[in-house]
């Protein structure tokens, strides 16, 4: 006779303890693979004699796709399969320590018993995840220190701006909040691999190097109806502009609400940040990077072409771009494809830049290949050792005559500052020489090389190669931008363009200027000025030239990513032209944010947000935005008055903390003159 239905007792609190998954918020159980844990119930004639359990995930669970298991009681676990033992048994409940196998598939699982002959009787379902603390685990991460960081925190700096001037926000993860594991589950089972086969695309779940992979695709929009739909536009009507985000909580839910519609708009670290999210989620150790002068080489040649015209415009000619910097994603774990010296911290890239294996998805490359040169070596690896190792070539082109002439070519520029946040503390860790050896040493060119070779660039006959003589051309004249008093929204822009006659002869050069408002991608949006000048310069003469743009002529040109490129094209009478650029990143005023007395969980206490308007009109539709795991539930937002020149407004707002422990309040004010001025500050919860 089937036996009643068993009421389960899943033991959630000490579980959840033991499994490090104490921070989500769910009635479900949430544990980590190759760990016991233990549940009780009753409900079952005679508990001890005969039980056989039933643990099984996905649409057609099997045990050749090790998607279904079965298994009796035995004395001890198993270290092969999944196991149960015998804990203790009172007249009528059963508990019962049950483990699961290290390389389990991930995903949320039905449990069920039988006992006898009776049919099997559900115990209910419960997720099983990733275990970053178990050493035969794929992700096994030894340091704990990076366990909490990698995959328990929250909150993470993402680095930005230029390689000249690096700056960092804020960016709530927020991976254990609300209904973000089951979105994260969701996000799995819309993918194109589980809609072609879903029982295949199921039993790879083990795998993180599969799911790395899978989710760098499904994060993007592109091919598969994803999370986030990127835009570089520079307008973003009918969504939200991608540097206003602050979290990715209000993104994962979005899509979710709207029946799964991608959501509008994400840029690279939008795409990383989301990434962050849903690998923490599930349990893989994972962080954002962010490279500065990063390549896209969208020919696989280890070279971008730069094209700029006689006046010293940026052209937008050809498909390789250098971006003001690019974040992408590294995840932790083994390379068993590989071999271990490969295994460690992968790259995976879910912003969409270019196709592997026919749709959008980078990775995972192995970082430690990057580093060697292994470019033929799975997955994406030329694509990524471009982006921090290509060669920059400067070329004019001729609209008119089709004639293309190199100005110059460099091999240090790309690829420098690579930049995350560090363990446990709000700061910057350089990574560069984790990725390629010291710019400029004999060994790093000779694995530029070795990449090349293997990529059959080395022999091969290249059109658009520059002859010899081109590029043994030396310039007689050298020059640079200097900045020259603050580089800040609301104040003019002054720079002094430097130039320096190397020969002994005096020289006429004949410079055109431009200053364009860009993208971060450096993708020119507006013109904002341009000048030309002709100058002499005596024999080893240095002079300097001030440039001065107000604000009033930049203002209405200036993107919310704040870029700015300025040009020099000097054409020397009788010799080669000098190519002189400038990628400026302005910074936005300062906001401030005091949270007044002491921090207590589940206690009202009062911050407050102060912003001094620095320019000399008003500023109106002035919007502040709030957000912090653990401090406040979403999202707060909040109207504040227009600002008349130089007025300060303070706005005060109450928190009630619901958990202790150095927590991080996100801060986001904008208004018409100022877009996304942010701001972040840690608060020590105690109970």
């Amino acid at each position: 006779i089937a036996a009643t239905q068993p009421s389960t007792n899943w033991h959630l609190k000490e579980n959840a303890k033991e499994h490090h998954t104490s921070k989500f918020s769910s009635e479900e159980l949430i544990v980590r693979r190759g760990q016991a844990f233990t549940i009780t119930f009753n409900g079952t004639e005679r508990p001890e004699q005969n039980l056989i359990f039933i643990a099984e995930t996905g649409p057609k669970p099997s045990k050749t796709t090790k998607t279904l298991a079965t298994f009796d009681i035995s004395s001890t676990a198993s270290k092969e399969g999944w196991s149960a033992v015998l804990q203790s048994t009172s007249s009528n409940s059963v508990s019962i320590s049950i483990s699961s196998p290290h390389n389990a598939v991930i995903g949320r699982y039905r449990l069920s018993v039988q006992s006898g002959s009776s049919s099997p009787a559900s115990l209910g379902t419960f997720v099983l995840l990733f275990n970053p603390w178990s050493s035969g685990d794929d992700v096994f991460l030894p340091n704990k220190a990076e366990c909490e960081e990698y995959v328990l925190e929250e909150f993470g700096i993402i680095f930005a701006g230029n390689k000249n001037r690096i700056s960092g926000f804020g960016w709530n993860f927020g991976q254990f909040q609300g209904d973000i594991l089951n979105i994260c589950l969701s996000i799995l089972d819309r993918s194109l691999y589980y809609r072609q086969d879903p029982v295949t695309d199921v039993s790879h779940r083990h795998d993180p190097k599969y799911l790395g992979r899978v989710l760098s695709a499904m994060v993007n929009a592109n091919d598969d109806q994803g999370v986030v739909l990127g835009n570089w536009s520079g307008k973003y009507e009918g969504g939200k502009n991608p540097s206003s985000w602050t979290g990715s909580g209000e993104i994962l839910q979005s899509w979710k609400k709207s029946g799964f519609k991608p959501v509008k708009y994400g840029q690279c670290w939008v795409f990383a940040a989301v990434l962050t999210t849903v690998l923490r989620c599930l349990g893989i150790p994972t962080r954002t990077i962010t490279n500065f002068s990063s390549a896209h080489d969208a020919d696989g040649n280890l070279r971008v072409d730069e094209y700029y015209d006689a006046d010293g415009n940026h052209l937008e000619k050809g498909a390789d771009s250098v971006w003001n910097f690019h974040v992408w994603n590294e995840s932790w774990f083994t390379r068993n494809d590989l071999g271990p010296s490969y295994s460690g911290w992968q790259i995976l890239d879910a912003t969409p830049q270019e196709h592997s294996g026919g749709i959008y998805q980078c990775g995972p490359a192995s970082r430690y290949a990057i580093k060697e040169g292994d470019v033929d070596l799975d997955y994406d690896v030329t694509f990524v050792f471009a982006e921090v190792n290509a060669d920059s070539m400067y070329w004019n082109y001729d609209s008119a005559t089709g004639k293309k002439t190199l100005i110059y070519s460099k091999s240090t520029e790309i690829g420098t500052s690579i930049s995350t946040k560090a363990v446990g503390r709000d700061d910057r860790v350089d990574v560069t020489s984790d990725y390629k050896y010291e710019e400029g040493s004999a060994k790093e060119r000779d694995i530029f090389k070795k990449a090349r070779k293997k990529l059959g660039l080395e022999d091969k006959f290249d059109p658009t190669a520059p002859k010899v003589e081109e590029i043994e051309q030396k310039p007689d004249i050298s020059g640079k931008f200097k900045v020259a008093g603050s580089l800040e929204v609301g104040k003019d822009l002054n720079l002094l363009l430097v130039l320096e006659n190397l020969q002994s002869d005096a020289k006429t050069v004949n410079v055109n200027m431009t200053a364009w408002s860009t993208l971060y991608t450096r993708r020119r949006v507006n013109q904002i000025w341009k000048d030309s000048i002709s100058v002499t310069l005596a024999p080893k003469e240095e002079k300097q030239f001030p440039i001065k743009i107000k604000y009033p002529e930049y203002q209405q040109q200036l993107t919310t990513d704040k870029t700015i490129q300025v040009t020099a094209l000097c054409h020397v009478e009788d010799g080669i032209q000098v190519l002189v650029k400038r990628n400026i990143t302005l910074d936005n005023p300062a906001i401030d944010i005091q949270v007044l007395g002491e921090a207590k969980v589940n206690k009202e206490v009062v911050v407050e947000v102060a912003f001094t308007n620095p320019i000399d009109t008003e500023v109106k539709d002035c919007v502040l935005q709030v957000e912090g795991s653990d401090l406040l539930q979403g999202i707060l937002e909040l109207r504040i008055p227009p600002l008349k020149a130089n007025e300060t407004s303070s706005t005060k707002f109450k928190l009630t903390p619901s958990e202790a422990g150095p927590k991080h309040l996100l801060v986001n004010f904008s208004c018409d003159k100022f877009a996304d001025i942010k701001t972040f500050k840690m608060v020590n919860v105690i109970n």
